[in-house]
């Protein structure tokens, strides 16, 4: 299929929201249609003006600007949907990537449905989609979560959805929350599974580390995390298809198995009982208890047996 290739200022429509995705880091990845777009409409909408004059200067774009934000948007939305129908062309820009996606846009969106006016979508960067392509884990079926609550009940449910989700799990976090969340997927149980960490996607200091979620946990207790982030978590699904018994048997986890085992020996040497040493083991790995109970057993056996 051969894409189509338009004269952007001659696609705008009078009375329509254009909802544009911008960089999410790199200057360079502004689509000639979204600066097109940028360039022809009555006004835009920006999560944060002043975020946005700085892209607009860059592209060389003057363009009057209104602020459109989750603190205002109750207010603001009516503002633009009398806009909208008065004629003017607006387009809705968010301050990275595409709008409606964890930021301002849904409300607007909604209103403007429910009053028949057209929206249009550019399609741009997306940070979720960014990380998920460079994880290296399963992109066949996956699910985005965005930002987890901060605090609470829904925060602990959420968590606990996380936990069963068979499907590859994409999560946002900012800097400051980075360790307290990885430190919740380890308590949840989730130590051996893989983890992508992406930081400063498109931007001089890009990164990605492949780890495991106890692994990710011992990383960052030594190094700082800084800029913003985007967590790819492996899925349940996919974890059991490579690590099917319960405790990891899949190649990338023999040493840590291993490791597991000393420490697992060393706390019944202590002479703590089976019980107590589960609870202890899966503290420290991050492992299930039930998992670190059956193996406990087994390895008891095994000295037995030996004796």
């Amino acid at each position: 299929m051969i894409a189509e290739k338009n004269d952007a200022s001659s696609e705008v429509m009078p009375g329509c929201l254009y909802l544009v995705g911008t960089p999410i880091g790199n200057l360079g990845d502004i689509s000639p249609r979204a600066s097109g777009i940028l360039s022809a409409v009555d006004r835009i909408a920006a999560e944060d003006t002043r975020r946005t004059l700085r892209l607009l200067n860059a592209l060389s774009i003057r363009k009057p600007l209104i602020s459109y934000h989750e603190h205002n948007q109750a207010a603001r939305g009516p503002e633009l949907i009398a806009r909208l129908q008065s004629g003017e062309a607006i387009a809705l820009v968010s301050d990275a990537g595409m709008p409606c996606i964890s930021d301002p846009g849904e409300a607007l969106v909604r209103l403007c449905v429910e009053q028949d006016i057209p929206v249009v979508s550019i399609p741009g960067p997306n940070a979720a989609l960014t990380a998920l392509t460079l994880s290296a884990l399963s992109t066949d079926r996956f699910v985005f979560e965005g930002f987890l609550p901060a605090e609470g009940r829904a925060r602990r449910q959420r968590l606990a959805e996380i936990v069963s989700e068979s499907r590859t799990v994409v999560l946002y976090e900012a800097p400051h929350r980075l360790r307290r969340t990885l430190a919740a997927l380890l308590e949840q149980g989730l130590g051996e599974r893989r983890i992508s960490i992406a930081r400063e996607l498109t931007k001089r200091f890009e990164s990605v580390l492949r780890l495991s979620v106890q692994e990710s946990v011992r990383h960052y207790e030594s190094n700082d995390p800084i800029g913003e982030f985007v967590l790819v978590l492996e899925g349940q699904a996919e974890y059991q298809g490579r690590c099917p018994e319960g405790l990891p048997t899949c190649p990338e986890a023999l040493d840590r198995t291993a490791d597991q085992d000393k420490l697992l020996s060393s706390l019944l040497a202590e002479g703590m009982s089976v019980k107590a040493a589960a609870a202890e083991a899966a503290t420290k790995t991050g492992g299930k208890r039930n998992d670190m109970y059956r193996r406990l057993l087994e390895l008891r056996k095994t000295e037995t047996n030996d004796q």
